[in-house]
């Protein structure tokens, strides 16, 4: 091949390289919650007290986490269906950690086959018990000397819970995916998943007492999608 030749594929691979992240997209949007507010009960740790000794005041309940505006936070929003591409699982873990006798984060998402770092910084006995159906269910002891243990989902699948048996207050629910494509709603109710090759999605956002809603989407090059979710309560 001649230096001219070799010189514009050179640039043609420059160029597609450059064009690549160029023509991916964005969907953002925000979570609110609408309908009367539920008085939800603080979560009630007096049962060890080494778990309430970590708090210096009423812990809220997760089953509902509302910031202004009733924005929702701890929604799972993701991309439903394959997405075009080739996504490898992330070498970083994702954490879990057991810290004043709750799971942080409460909601979280993982890839398949990306490893699952559970801590447990409490210096307390606590066990990790996961209940997916796809997946394979676990329960884990992790006495006051086991700070870190690993894991791994090897199948996708949507949210599962992961509970503590000795302390039954502790929750948290995890979903296991084949891209990139999911985030979990901040306090502010917001969310933003970036990347997306144009096209159109499905997307899907669950919360853990109020079920499923679901949005079409179209992404075109450098114009980012919308798409705003309204949980109410379930009508009696």
């Amino acid at each position: 091949m001649s230096k001219h030749l070799m010189a514009l594929a050179g640039l043609t691979v420059l160029l597609a390289s450059a064009a690549g992240p160029a023509l991916a997209g964005d969907i953002t949007g925000t979570v609110t919650y609408t309908g009367k507010v539920p008085n939800l009960k603080p979560i009630a740790m007096n049962a060890d007290p080494a778990c309430a000794s970590k708090h210096t005041g009423p812990v809220p309940s997760e089953a509902l986490v509302l910031g202004p505006a009733n924005a929702m936070a701890n929604v799972m929003v993701r991309v439903k269906g394959p997405v075009q591409g080739s996504f490898p699982a992330p070498a970083k873990p994702v954490v879990i950690d057991q810290k004043g006798c709750q799971y942080h984060p409460h909601v979280l998402g993982i890839r398949v086959g990306q490893t699952l770092q559970l801590k447990n910084s409490d210096g307390l006995l606590h066990n990790v018990h996961a209940l997916p159906k796809v997946n394979t269910p676990f329960n884990m002891a992790m006495p006051a000397n086991r700070t870190t243990a690993d894991t791994k989902f090897g199948k996708e699948e949507g949210m599962f819970l992961v509970k503590c048996d000795v302390h039954p207050w502790m929750s948290a629910y995890v979903g296991v995916f084949s891209n990139p494509f999911y985030t979990v709603s901040g306090k502010d109710g917001k969310y933003k998943i970036s990347g997306l090759p144009p096209g159109n999605y499905e997307i899907e956002a669950w919360h853990e007492k109020l079920g499923v809603k679901s949005a079409k989407v179209t992404v075109a090059a450098n114009k980012p999608g919308a798409a705003n979710f309204s949980f109410a309560p379930p009508s009696k």
